[in-house]
């Protein structure tokens, strides 16, 4: 057996790219399958070539792509390069900074710019722009430079970036004891029964869509999650609403939205893409698919942020327009319910 083939040899020259253990509710399912449902942008092929290659392993031995996976199971998928979210490039991209002292900056991400690095977006992010702007920025407990706090790639809006680790540290700390204050702007379907109200439930990962979180009202499962939503404006089929976060988990206002009957309008991964309100006109439809044109995103913007400052223990309140593509379809739904009513 030569080195190339040894894989005691191999082992030094891998590097972990994920690391996950099935559940303990896993049916099992043939690796190349399970894996699809937890990495984003991965194709099958990819993954089977990855099998070939002797590059998955459960339980640390090496499989082929037919390995039916059990609850339980350590699943792993080794390569011989670093992962690309560790070798980050400094990038000069453009960002819109609205405020910043020696402290924090908080900057106005616009839609589909990725937050951090992560597979399939390995350059064009935040992170690769805040690190050609400003040197030696501390990192969090994900080694992710500057980041408090993150929002979805296809959500626009603020965010606060810390510049020193006490900064890092005391936002962290009020993020983590919900004494910040972020409110959202969101459009969603459907005309919503209460004026105002709170939804609760804890948020984990979908059993079987990995990439899709899910509402569990019962037991400990997943962790706490608090939306408290008002209406702003009633636009026939949708509503235009406030979301205030008490606990900022991963897509929170997303699931939360579409769990009590609401998804948000043009929510691709939540199945807001669809026509899930309205008549069955063509004239309708048409009208829809061109709401979607202008906004071909999820409908959702970080518009407000609050904190006190690390420093100067002053309270900041930093607000943003909502963005064209947002405010162009508001205007749309409005003028279509003013006429159709």
């Amino acid at each position: 057996m030569g080195p190339e083939n040894d894989p005691d040899l191999q082992e030094n020259e891998l590097y972990e790219h994920f690391n996950i253990t099935a559940s303990n509710g896993q049916e099992p399912l043939r690796v190349d399958k399970f894996l699809m449902n937890f990495i984003e942008n991965a194709t099958r092929n990819k993954i089977q070539q990855a099998a070939k290659s002797g590059n998955i392993r459960v339980n640390d031995a090496v499989v082929k792509q037919n390995y039916k996976v059990k609850a339980g199971d350590e699943v792993k998928v080794l390569f011989e390069h670093p992962p690309h979210e560790n070798l980050l490039v400094p990038e000069d991209i453009p960002i819109d900074i609205v405020y910043e002292d020696d402290t924090l900056l908080v900057v106005n991400k616009p839609a589909g710019m990725v937050v951090h690095p992560g597979h399939g977006n390995y350059t064009g992010t935040l992170i690769n722009a805040l690190i050609f702007h400003i040197e030696n920025l501390p990192v969090n407990s994900n080694e992710r430079p500057g980041l408090v706090h993150r929002i979805d790639k296809d959500t626009s809006g603020l965010l606060v970036v810390a510049k020193t680790e006490a900064a890092m540290t005391h936002l962290s700390k009020q993020f983590f004891d919900k004494t910040s204050e972020r409110e959202y702007i969101a459009i969603v379907w459907g005309n919503m029964e209460e004026e105002e109200g709170t939804i609760e439930g804890h948020i984990a990962r979908h059993p079987k869509n990995r990439l899709q979180m899910q509402v569990f009202p019962e037991g400990d499962h997943g962790k706490e999650a608090v939306t408290h939503y008002k209406v702003l404006e009633r636009l026939g089929y949708l509503t235009l609403v406030s979301c205030k976060l008490e606990t900022g988990r991963t897509h929170q206002i997303r699931v939360h939205m579409k769990h009590i009957g609401h998804t948000l309008f043009n929510d691709e991964r939540y199945g807001g893409e669809k026509i899930l309100k309205g008549t069955t006109f063509t004239k309708y439809k048409q009208f829809v698919e061109n709401s979607f044109k202008i906004l071909p995103r999820q409908a959702l913007h970080a518009k407000t942020l609050g904190f006190v400052h690390p420093v100067t223990k002053k309270k900041m309140r930093f607000d943003s327009e909502i963005p064209q593509d947002m405010a162009e379809c508001i205007e749309k739904w409005r003028q279509y319910s003013k006429h159709s009513q």
